[in-house]
């Protein structure tokens, strides 16, 4: 999912940018978010430093959340919230159990 976000947001940065900025977050901090999620999502892929990637993506689903789906009177942005934090729970339990026997970080065990 974040491998795609990622990737969408540099085909569509201009209409990105001006959605974090009308969210009230800085557009220059774009490039910091599609390099989270291209890079995170590649290093869950692969399954490299998956303890430490998850836990920062754990955050970023959560922040994500609380930034830009806080419209509760919206019911689609209450789905997006709960998604978000599902998300996150989802990674918070990667971090807990951490890789699989073909990971990257497991290949010399």
């Amino acid at each position: 999912m974040f491998l795609m976000s990622g990737l969408t947001k540099i085909s569509q940065y201009a209409g990105t940018q001006g959605y974090m900025e009308m969210m009230g977050v800085p557009g220059a901090l774009l490039p910091l978010v599609i390099l989270v999620e291209i890079l995170g999502a590649s290093m869950i892929i692969f399954g490299f430093k998956v303890r430490i990637t998850a836990l920062v993506l754990a955050g970023f689903s959560a922040a994500s959340a609380m930034l830009f789906h806080n419209d509760f009177s919206n019911p689609a942005e209450i789905d997006n919230f709960m998604k978000n934090f599902t998300i996150a729970g989802g990674y918070l339990l990667l971090f807990a159990v951490g890789a699989g026997p073909l990971s990257l970080d497991n290949r010399n065990k």
